[in-house]
């Protein structure tokens, strides 16, 4: 039964404005453009589902799995929620637009979904001297309101160099952006609903500048900024060292660097797992799955214990 055997996941590629060619040359994903900025990696979001790759669910889409299949996920038959975590792979070419996402209550509320956007960034690579947006210095919704309306982006918006290695957690209401030269994974809740404040004056393809979204971004934004404090802990199991990034109230993310062997218990519902770099070999039940650099796989509930060996660099992540 497929509780034994990882879900193997194939990204989806999306076109963006900022995007460039880093998802082909750092991850060998066949780009649709040379302005590619997202890989929706584990996704059941309707804007990008990905395709099951292996076994008896072969061919459908991770939100089928979900739906129909939910025993996979330890899901309950009554819950009729939508698959609750989204994992992407951005290529910034240029910088993103200035945004701000908002919470579940008033996603629900105000667009009719199910979730709002709570975040987290782990630096994959970045150039020499890259920044990201990270909060504000206004310190009332009116004064944010006003330097909006003045256009005052230096002296509102607050800025972050960055390099390789680094995380960031951006909870639902923070104000931010991913600057030029940054690729990043995302964790984040599953959902789409961006309000952008800022796009640099930018126009597409067309001449026409992206819509802004101010009102409800000035609803939105927390006021003032605060840093969100998240407790890091890092323990060793055989070759793999384990690095918490954060344990917070949407998921748990870990950094694991393995460079040997380790056997592991799955204890959460599901885990997802990212391979950053390296290769490495996942052993489950006597069969032996080959992973290399951008495989992307759920481990589901139900496959208590598994081993992986090998040298190589992951993001992992649960609820």
């Amino acid at each position: 039964m497929y509780k034994n055997e990882p879900i193997f996941l194939q990204p989806v590629l999306q076109e963006r404005i900022w995007g460039g060619e880093k998802l082909n040359t750092q991850f060998g994903y066949e780009i649709p453009s040379k302005q590619t900025g997202e890989a929706w990696v584990i996704s059941a979001h309707p804007n990008g589902p990905s395709i099951i790759r292996n076994g008896e669910l072969a061919g459908k889409t991770l939100a089928d799995a979900w739906k129909e299949n939910g025993s996979l996920f330890n899901k309950s038959a009554d819950n009729d929620e939508e698959y609750p975590l989204l994992v992407k792979i951005l290529d910034a070419a240029d910088d993103l637009s200035v945004q701000v996402h908002p919470d579940d209550q008033f996603a629900r509320e105000v667009e009719g979904v199910p979730y709002g956007k709570t975040e987290c960034w782990y630096v994959v690579s970045a150039e020499e001297g890259a920044e990201l947006v990270l909060g504000h210095h206004a310190k009332s919704q009116e004064e944010l309101a006003d330097m909006v309306e003045q256009g005052e982006w230096d002296k509102l918006l607050r800025r972050v160099k960055v390099k390789a290695g680094d995380f960031v957690y951006v909870p639902s209401g923070t104000i931010h952006a991913i600057g030029k030269g940054i690729v990043i994974l995302e964790t984040q809740q599953s959902s789409d609903i961006t309000y952008r404040v800022y796009d640099y004056d930018r126009t597409d393809s067309a001449g026409n500048k992206r819509e802004l979204h101010l009102e409800r971004s000035i609803q939105v934004t927390t006021v003032p900024h605060q840093d969100a404090e998240v407790e890091q802990a890092e323990k060793v199991i055989g070759g793999l060292t384990e690095k918490k990034l954060v344990e917070e109230q949407y998921f748990t993310v870990y950094h694991w660097q393995l460079n040997g062997e380790a056997a592991r218990e799955l204890t959460a519902d599901f885990l997802q797992v990212s391979v950053l770099d390296g290769s490495a070999e996942l052993t489950v039940g006597g069969k032996v799955y080959p992973l290399e650099k951008g495989t992307h796989f759920v481990l589901p509930h139900g496959m208590t214990k598994y081993s992986v060996k090998g040298q190589a660099e992951f993001i992992v992540s649960h609820v």
